[in-house]
């Protein structure tokens, strides 16, 4: 079965949100180690009437991937870009790590960002995720403490306008022809 990605819609705030606060909760167990003061900040916005807003809000691209399972579509991740070149989200379901549901995400909103004519992208990773955005070309800027207490990693990376465009693959030609 396939992984498809769409926009997302206010109606799928409810299961969004619970899909945030279980990835956050085990995912990423290992930088929050369960203190109550981190998690708490953390998790202290993401209710569904908030998911909504920010699925309804027209200076974002939301996105969920999904697929078919047992008759229902299975919610699988989420993904969130502001219009200020920011990955404000990419959550993914904890049994479906691994699965190419990040990489078909980030491909996704990457393409969004070229399409707003966004050359740069930024975001902070807890420790537990750096890894994977550094497998797709992210480099990590340093340590910074975010609003809940949480050191995360800036990172950032710059877009090509054609992401087929190899590194190696650009040429300069000095001729008039």
């Amino acid at each position: 079965m396939g992984i498809d990605i769409r926009k997302a819609a206010p109606s799928d705030a409810a299961a969004a949100c619970a899909l945030l606060r279980r990835s956050i909760e085990e995912v990423c167990a290992p930088d929050h180690r369960g203190r109550p003061e981190v998690l708490d900040a953390w998790l202290a916005n993401k209710t569904p009437e908030t998911v909504a807003t920010w699925f309804g809000s027209s200076s974002n691209h939301a996105i969920v991937a999904e697929r078919e399972g047992e008759g229902k579509r299975e919610l699988l991740g989420l993904a969130l870009l502001t219009q200020a070149g920011k990955l404000a989200l990419c959550y993914v379901e904890p049994g479906a790590l691994r699965s190419g549901v990040g990489r078909a995400l980030l491909a996704a909103v990457e393409d969004q960002a070229r399409a707003w004519d966004i050359r740069k992208l930024h975001l902070h990773s807890p420790e537990s995720c750096a890894t994977f955005y550094e497998r797709h070309g992210y480099a990590n800027a340093g340590i910074e403490k975010s609003c809940f207490g949480l050191e995360c990693s800036l990172m950032w990376k710059k877009l090509d306008a054609d992401p087929a465009a190899a590194p190696g693959s650009k040429r300069f030609c000095n001729c008039s022809a």
